[in-house]
């Protein structure tokens, strides 16, 4: 347990992945010892270990930090406005986070209505379905996009999911023109989200709100209101992240592609 919190420690306050050979020179520790640890800590989802073999802080300890009711800088941040979401669209609003293809759910505020779809915190969900997914997408950079997209294929979860991978790109394209992403039925039947990616300032860790309901709770006529405040509440997410990363934050969004031919 001891060398376990030590690794944990060392990722947290350098603030920056970490190769194994890398803590085992910091920490001089065996170099079998911090291998099984690491392994361990990213099977069980509270290291991460990235596609560049690096270890980051995991999503299971924003999940636990949740649960115990302490939350985190960003969950602090982004509750109000989950909050504030919720009163004005009456839809569950919810914050996640990516953790390599899924996004995990960190926080959320239920609807009111009696008839509800229910995603509890810690709920992982596939980035290629549904707008939270989009939305987190759309903050790799262009090559990380094409890897991914490369590499998996892309499942139908109802009739109308996204399974053309030239679609779907052009999908996460439109959500950084546009701001916002709306799923409309893509992961469950009945059910419409709307999604907008935020500005963690960490080309490692891509978060997003987002928000749910039925289909007769999300009329047409609703959309464009719906989407302006989704937009409204991460502008000002960004800002205060934005004021929180300090001025020497470098991370910029990522750019918007040219515009295509139509």
């Amino acid at each position: 347990m001891d060398k376990s919190i030590a690794i944990l420690e060392l990722i947290a306050l350098a603030g920056i992945p970490f190769s194994i050979n890398e803590a085992v020179k910091r920490l001089r520790l065996n170099k079998s010892t911090v291998f099984n640890i690491m392994y361990t800590l990213a099977d069980l989802n509270v290291l991460d270990r990235g596609s560049d073999g690096l270890f980051r802080l995991g999503t299971r300890l924003y999940v636990l930090g949740s649960a115990a009711g302490k939350g985190n800088g960003l969950i602090q941040t982004v509750h109000p406005y989950l909050v504030e979401i919720n009163r004005k669209t009456k839809l569950s609003a919810f914050l996640g986070i990516r953790s390599g293809l899924k996004a995990i759910i960190i926080d959320k505020v239920d609807t009111a209505f009696d008839l509800k779809i229910s995603s509890e915190i810690g709920m992982r969900l596939s980035l290629f379905a549904g707008a939270g997914g989009k939305a987190l997408i759309s903050m790799l950079p262009d090559e990380e996009i094409d890897r991914v997209l490369a590499e998996t294929r892309l499942k139908a979860y109802t009739s109308k999911t996204i399974t053309d991978k030239t679609a779907f790109r052009e999908a996460v394209f439109r959500l950084r023109e546009e701001g916002v992403a709306i799923d409309r039925e893509e992961y469950i039947e009945g059910i419409v989200a709307l999604a907008a990616p935020l500005n963690t300032f960490r080309a490692d860790f891509q978060a997003a709100i987002w928000a749910t309901g039925l289909s007769q709770h999300v009329a047409g006529e609703n959309v464009p209101e719906f989407s302006g405040l989704l937009k409204a509440m991460a502008a000002e997410i960004n800002s205060r992240l934005a004021a929180a990363a300090g001025p020497f934050a470098t991370v910029e969004e990522p750019a918007t592609p040219p515009a295509r031919a139509r």
